[in-house]
């Protein structure tokens, strides 16, 4: 039969809490009748004493005990995102990227969004490492990579995919011996340590791939962008940089690409009480 004296449950608690019925009727603005009713319905619906009444005060039951850290923490549970709530209707909408993302795709495009939602307040943060979400106060980010996150739940945005660029010389390089001698000589730069995307294109284009020395961390994309630019290595990028290759500062090496690569919304538990989240979160997958 389903449990129906929810609304008895604080009762419960405040007696426990101050030891007696009239300090909890004094704490609630009730009657000490009123409390004993509560309980004594309560009780019954239960099919057990919460409460051993004694000489001087009350004492809990064995059930009782047990029923009270139960309801302590679902009150608890309550409390908080009653307030996460309060909070998340007076702030700011976070969304985490990188400066690459924010610049290349979402920056023509979110002049749309403003125009169809006015109320909505955004704040765009820039971010390299995306991984610790709701420590940064993000309530939503946009990841790249294959999808293979277990942290924070996430869902495909668009597809992407992925492939090595260089500058002039690398693509001379490539054409002269090919693609298997060529990457033997260019530094790879990568985003992080423990990037695994050169391994994964490496399997792709039929290459072994061993750990090498001759690589560059750059975690800022538009700065690794550059870097190849400059002459310092290749890098794996996708269609955002149309534009370097069109104007011809870089150059696409090779057919094989990652494939099941592309951009990911990360929606961290706690952010989805914000109502604005989940207006911005639709925008992005229509507008993708």
């Amino acid at each position: 039969m389903r449990f129906r004296s929810f609304h008895r449950i604080p009762v419960f608690e405040a007696i426990a809490r101050l030891g007696s019925f009239s300090a909890a009727a004094d704490e609630l603005g009730l009657t000490k009748g009123a409390v004993s009713y509560q309980i004594k319905q309560l009780e019954g619906e239960l099919g057990f004493p919460v409460f051993q009444r004694l000489a001087r005060g009350t004492q809990l039951t064995a059930q009782g005990a047990d029923l009270l850290a139960t309801a302590r923490s679902a009150l608890e549970t309550i409390e908080r995102k009653i307030e996460h709530v309060r909070k998340a209707e007076d702030r700011i909408l976070t969304i985490g990227m990188t400066t690459y993302f924010a610049s290349r795709w979402l920056s023509p495009r979110l002049m749309e969004f403003m125009r169809m939602h006015p109320g909505v307040r955004l704040r765009i943060q820039p971010m390299i490492d995306l991984l610790n979400l709701e420590a940064e106060g993000i309530d939503l980010a946009i990841r790249w990579g294959c999808g293979d996150w277990t942290d924070i739940p996430t869902e495909p945005l668009f597809a992407c995919p992925a492939w090595p660029v260089g500058d002039r010389a690398a693509r001379d390089r490539v054409r002269e011996v090919g693609l298997s001698e060529a990457f033997q000589t260019f530094t790879l730069l990568r985003d992080r340590d423990d990037s695994n995307a050169w391994s994964h294109w490496y399997d792709v284009a039929g290459l072994a791939f061993t750990e090498r020395a001759d690589t560059l961390v750059v975690p800022d994309p538009n700065v690794r962008v550059q870097a190849v630019i400059d002459g310092q290595g290749i890098a794996l990028n996708d269609e955002l940089v149309d534009q370097e290759i069109e104007a011809g500062s870089l150059f696409r090496l090779g057919t094989p690409e990652l494939s099941n690569y592309g951009y990911h919304l990360a929606l961290p538990p706690e952010a989805t009480v914000n109502r604005d989240v989940e207006t911005f979160a639709s925008w992005l997958r229509q507008a993708a």
